[in-house]
């Protein structure tokens, strides 16, 4: 005799699994000490730093994929193209910032609330800009990573962070000065001309 399955009761016996209240092993801003020979106030300073380039870095990847999706307008294949790839190169960069954290022995943000309370970047609109707005939102984004990038590569030098220093300056700094030089050449004012 075959017995029948009921769903409520397979849901009945699940529900104990699915809604665990586990704790948390390491609460966010708690530094747990790491063996890398570097004083703890050091570590305390670059993850609370590269959580705010982290943030910034992953809402300027998500406006390079909202850009990408919402492309329109004579250059579209080409910017659609060119945004998904700078969607790829900053998801790099957002991986290698959020492993450095972990490393220091901090706790990396990564959930979008926290991302959109802690960004300096502007929230764009929910719906679709022209081309030239959506250029000009990505070089200001771009601006506003590379400022701070600066200013943490120059305070973790300081203050002997080294693996911190060559992350920023290695990846973060020299990625975003490649992309927003991209971007920037499609704010060109190129008049068309007539061949002679």
């Amino acid at each position: 005799m075959t017995k029948t399955l009921d769903a409520d009761e397979i849901l009945a016996q699940a529900t104990p699994l699915q809604r665990q209240n586990a704790h948390e092993i390491q609460p966010y801003g708690h530094l747990v000490r790491m063996p890398i020979a570097l004083d703890e106030t050091v570590c305390r300073e670059s993850v609370s730093n590269l959580n705010q380039l982290l943030a910034d870095s992953m809402t300027l990847r998500d406006l390079y994929k909202k850009h990408h999706w919402q492309a329109a307008g004579p250059t579209f294949y080409s910017l659609h193209l060119l945004f998904d790839k700078h969607f790829e190169e900053q998801s790099v960069l957002v991986d290698a910032l959020a492993e450095r954290i972990q490393a220091l022995g901090g706790v990396s943000l990564a959930m979008a609330p926290d991302i959109a309370e802690t960004t300096l970047i502007p929230r764009p609109p929910k719906g679709r800009e022209d081309l030239p707005t959506q250029v000009s939102r990505l070089m200001h984004a771009h601006q506003i990573v590379l400022k701070e990038a600066r200013t943490m590569a120059r305070l973790s030098a300081d203050r002997g962070d080294d693996g911190t220093n060559d992350l920023i300056v290695s990846s973060i700094i020299r990625t975003n000065e490649s992309q927003v030089w991209f971007v920037a050449e499609h704010a060109v004012d190129t008049p068309l001309v007539r061949a002679k």
